[in-house]
């Protein structure tokens, strides 16, 4: 269904560039009937063609939107809620282990990663200085 979903998408979001491309801008465009408010052989006039592309164009990004919110459900409706605060509170120790000691130093990220992987507090080591070139 997603698949299928994803191909609608796809085919709304290139005739939504086609429709808008055939839109008559300010200047001229690339609309078509290039001057004189004559359509294609004169199957519409300048306004009619511009209501019809003006509808075609609304209907389309209508239906984007509506594409778009389905996939974006779909996506996140087989997704578990979790909780971001699931990984940051420390696990108490086992019987018989020392408790964590507390984080220093660092930011909260720089803590968060040394509590998950009971990692040392040294600070890293400052990268060497680059040296001039010889010549």
């Amino acid at each position: 269904m997603q698949t299928v979903l994803i191909i609608v998408h796809l085919v709304i979001v290139l005739a939504l560039i086609g429709v808008v491309l055939l839109q008559r801008s300010e200047g001229g465009g690339m609309g078509l009937g290039g001057g004189g408010g004559g359509g294609v052989s004169g199957f519409m006039t300048g306004r009619g063609q511009a209501n019809a592309l003006t509808r075609a164009t609304a209907i389309l990004a209508g239906l984007f939107f509506v594409t778009s919110i389905a996939l974006t459900v779909m996506a996140t409706s087989t997704r578990a809620p979790r909780s971001i605060l699931d990984g940051a509170a420390p696990a108490a120790p086992a019987p018989g282990q020392q408790a964590p000691a507390a984080p220093q130093g660092g930011n909260v990220l720089e803590q968060l990663q040394r509590l998950q992987g009971d990692q040392p507090a040294a600070p890293a080591p400052a990268a060497p200085a680059p040296t001039a070139p010889q010549q």
